[in-house]
């Protein structure tokens, strides 16, 4: 067999062998329709696929490995297989990215206000009772306003998880991660930076109330209404989240 030429694969020099590798072996699991589960070439297939050292091609397979794309197994029935990444180790792998970024509560409300207003005007009407039971519950959580920093906490984790719970139910993948990426971002924020404090009366009594109302238009289909409703709630959140970053900004200064 003729070594395959993985050149078409290089941007520029500064790939290393291992990641044109590994990237060439993405474009045979993609091309061969290889599924979860289905066992890849073995080590001494690839090294012949690919013309390369045993040690570069080893390379190339931990790092699909780290990118969670496959599964190595050890012992009878072992080599390496397609592996599908959870949404979990996705939006893990993609924070890295973000890590040093900076982003800001203006940064995460300008995508929120443009997708999910279109996500909740979608779902009107067909998200099933078991799922509103499940909405019910987490506002239910946050029924009274917290009277500590810790429930103040742990409230606006529960009411992001509505948000998230909304965006699992649509049938686009790609809107429901970016979705759920930008609700995880955010409540990683609200934590790490103690946007929880002071408690907010205002943001908790405005949030419910736009919940509690998009709620009901969700039950009875009015698409219009759960665009419109999800609108003001984004448009509301936006600057009183904002004055609990520039709170918390001004008590690291002091500090």
């Amino acid at each position: 067999m003729q070594p395959v030429s993985i050149r078409s694969r290089i941007d520029g020099p500064k790939q290393s062998r291992p990641v044109q590798v590994a990237e060439a072996i993405k474009d045979f699991i993609v091309s061969e329709g290889l599924q979860p589960g289905d066992r890849i070439p073995s080590e001494a297939e690839l090294i012949e696929r690919f013309g390369m050292a045993k040690g570069t091609i080893r390379e190339a397979l931990r790092l699909l490995d780290a990118q969670g794309l496959t599964k190595s197994r050890t012992g009878p029935g072992g080599g390496t297989f397609v592996h599908e990444v959870s949404p979990e180790r996705a939006e893990a792998l993609l924070a890295n990215y973000f890590y040093f970024k900076d982003l800001t509560i203006s940064d995460i409300y300008q995508l929120r206000r443009v997708l999910e207003p279109e996500l909740v005007a979608s779902l009107a009407g067909k998200i099933s009772g078991r799922v509103i039971e499940e909405l019910e519950t987490i506002l239910a959580s946050y029924s009274e306003a917290a009277t500590t920093d810790e429930e103040e906490r742990d409230q606006h984790v529960a009411s992001l998880r509505f948000h998230k719970v909304l965006a699992d139910q649509t049938g686009n993948p790609l809107l429901s991660f970016v979705i759920g990426f930008m609700l995880t971002i955010l409540s990683d924020i609200t934590v790490s930076r103690r946007l929880y404090t002071p408690i907010n009366l205002d943001l908790w009594a405005r949030g419910r109330d736009y919940q509690i109302r998009l709620l009901d238009a969700l039950r009875e289909g009015d698409s219009g209404a759960a665009r419109s409703i999800m609108t003001a709630h984004m448009q509301t959140a936006q600057p009183l989240m904002e004055g609990q970053e520039a709170f918390s900004l001004k008590r690291f200064i002091s500090d």
